[in-house]
């Protein structure tokens, strides 16, 4: 293919994946720098990545359901790209697709395919197993005769919140961020294990803080992680915006997080990620540049759940059964933070 004119990008949600689609965007700026880029992308989403130097963001609004579908089709009825690179295969984006107009129309794989995404592309990525999810996502360039060969984010922060971030946090105490909840229930551990954890770290002399956004459920999980604590970490729970807890990953040198949108935003800015993962295996979706920290029990899940070791499951499968994230103990976490500790300290 010759250097497109203008390419499109889709890829709505969710924080995580977004994520994941930056480095993307990077690879097509330094290959290609007057390519015009587009991204649809969500309402939430867009407060995270939307400041994007050389993107032209559309707003998709899911939760105005078929009128916010019908929004972004007017915006860009009048547009025409020379490549849509469809990389969501939920129903709702594949027909959010159809009223975006380009000759190329670059998909996934049929493995990765469903909800119709057959459909609504004539072009699709190498058909992989095995690959991280962000691997997955760099290889929409392929098809566009590119390879993706360096992952870079460089997500710009704010002054106003490095300045918030540095008040909360002030001084260089090795901090530790605690962001308990996953908008997957069953991805989430148990708050009096949070709570074990964060006493060892402050007992360490670990200046620890516990993070998470507004929602109802994430301030239930704080407070009964706050209620189990012996020792009292700072609460930050619904303080933040998603720019905000950018700044604070960045001040931080380590996050306790089960699978989650906080885990990738951590990688992107470089701080370590003790990542809890039973549910979901962290070669696919866990923190992206280094997955030493993380307590893996996804093989243990699928052993106890599937009856069948995770090698003989189906790349990218969720063992979200109640109680898997049991299988990680408040010592399998401890081990990890002393490994983590001792490797920051000499670094």
């Amino acid at each position: 293919m010759s250097v497109p004119a203008s390419i499109c990008l889709l890829r709505a949600s969710a924080i995580g994946d977004v994520t994941h689609v930056v480095p993307l965007v990077r690879t097509l700026q330094r290959a290609w720098p007057q390519t015009a880029l587009t991204w649809v992308v969500g309402k939430l989403e867009r407060k995270l990545v939307g400041d994007l130097p050389g993107v032209d963001f559309v707003t998709f609004d899911k939760s105005a359901g078929w009128a916010g579908m019908r929004a972004v089709h007017a915006e860009l009825r009048s547009r025409r790209f020379d490549a849509l690179l469809q990389m969501q295969v939920a129903l709702r984006a594949n027909l959010l697709s159809l009223g975006i107009h380009a000759r190329h129309r670059i998909g996934y794989d049929h493995a990765r395919s469903k909800d119709l995404h057959g459909l609504v592309i004539n072009q699709r990525i190498p058909a992989r197993s095995g690959e991280h999810v962000l691997d997955a996502i760099g290889s929409f360039v392929e098809p566009l005769g590119l390879t993706q060969t360096e992952v870079r984010w460089d997500i710009p922060v704010p002054d106003e919140a490095s300045d918030w971030a540095a008040a909360q946090l002030p001084g260089n105490a090795p901090t530790l961020l605690v962001s308990p909840s996953s908008s997957h229930a069953l991805r989430n551990w148990r708050a009096e294990r949070y709570a074990a954890a964060i006493d060892h770290a402050l007992a360490r002399g670990w200046r620890v803080a516990l993070i998470g956004g507004p929602s109802a459920a994430e301030r239930t999980m704080a407070d009964a992680v706050l209620a189990a604590c012996k020792r009292v970490p700072l609460d930050l729970t619904g303080k933040d915006t998603l720019k905000k807890l950018l700044a604070l990953l960045d001040r931080a040198q380590l996050l306790l997080t089960p699978d989650s949108g906080p885990m990738h935003m951590a990688n992107a800015v470089g701080t370590k990620v003790l990542g809890l993962h039973a549910a979901s295996n962290p070669d696919r979706s866990g923190p992206y540049s280094d997955r030493r920290w993380c307590v893996n029990r996804y093989d243990d899940a699928a052993r106890t759940y599937l009856h069948r070791p995770a090698a003989e499951v189906a790349w990218g499968t969720k063992i979200e059964h109640a109680g898997v994230m049991d299988l990680i103990s408040v010592d399998d976490v401890i081990e990890r933070f002393e490994a983590a500790a001792a490797f920051l300290q000499a670094d």
